[in-house]
């Protein structure tokens, strides 16, 4: 299967950090793998062993134009020699953009659909329709968000909790995948603060709590969802979110992206500038990758 690098925690130090009484810890998951980075390798892990173990040579999966997960789908594919299939929400726009040449490169065939038929996608006559056009594959949700996925991202929060001692766990959110996968891996341990890169997300707080329980049976409490940091929506940004992304590479070295770990960064920064979390919080932030975005 596909190799894993064990990442580091990076300690962020500056003087907010000791006004505010807090340690934040990052945990680089930018770092375990080149192009299936962060999340995208827990998420996709299961995913593969499955296709493989199915005898599939075809992965088809979804997503927008800037998804981290069609470039990583794309990534994994070609170091499994498997053919790949990503249907993009939205008309082709040439020349395409940096994430989608790196889906083509790769070897994988896309296919745009209108953002109307996009929004079908969770019944079942979209993914026969599929078959119908495409022939035989693994299919794989938008973000790679489905059992397989949250078993990987729950075997990460088991990995977190007997390597580092946090009270807070904060990451960005996408489709919710990773978050429920946590969820379910920490059952019930420290807390957790997602952070939603998407305009009107409101739907996550439902999907996550149904996407838990399905998996593990159970209901958590422990976690919360932040609503406001989503800068215009997901893969839009704004010149102060480009500055601070630039403060933190020149600051701290610490590369982030402008679609998913800059809205959340800046978030849980902002939130423990606004004396949110208590004195002797030890927070830690789960990088998840998707540095192909990065503009610095």
């Amino acid at each position: 299967m596909i190799s894993y690098q064990k990442t580091p925690v990076q300690e962020i130090h500056s003087n907010f950090l000791i006004e505010a009484g807090v340690r934040l810890l990052i945990k680089r998951e930018d770092l375990n793998h080149p192009e299936i980075q962060g999340n995208k390798w827990w998420k996709l892990k299961y995913n593969l062993e499955e296709a493989k173990r199915l005898g599939k040579t075809t992965m088809l999966t979804l997503g927008g134009a800037y998804s981290n997960h069609i470039y990583a789908t794309a990534a994994a594919a070609r170091e499994l020699g498997m053919k790949s299939i990503g249907i993009i929400r939205g008309e082709e726009v040439l020349p395409l953009n940096s994430t989608l040449r790196f889906a083509t490169a790769c070897g994988m065939k896309l296919h745009f659909i209108s953002r109307e038929r996009y929004r079908d996608r969770s019944q079942a006559k979209f993914e026969r329709d599929l078959h119908e056009e495409f022939g035989d594959f693994f299919f794989i949700p938008e973000g790679g968000s489905n059992a397989l996925a949250i078993k990987g991202c729950e075997e990460f929060a088991h990995e977190i909790l007997s390597e580092v001692d946090f009270d807070l766990v904060c990451l960005p959110v996408g489709t919710g995948g990773t978050l429920a996968g946590m969820v379910a891996g920490l059952a019930g341990k420290k807390q957790i603060i997602g952070i939603s890169v998407l305009k009107g997300a409101g739907f996550l707080q439902e999907d996550i709590m149904r996407m838990t329980h399905d998996y593990s049976g159970r209901e958590f409490l422990n976690y919360k969802i932040l609503f406001a940091y989503h800068f215009g929506g997901y893969a839009k940004s704004t010149d102060e979110l480009l500055r601070f992304i630039s403060d933190a590479a020149q600051n701290w070295a610490i590369p982030l992206d402008p679609v998913y770990s800059a809205k959340a960064m800046y978030g849980i920064i902002d939130q423990i500038r606004k004396g949110v979390f208590q004195r002797g919080s030890v927070i830690l932030f789960v990088h998840t990758g998707g540095l192909q975005a990065n503009p610095i």
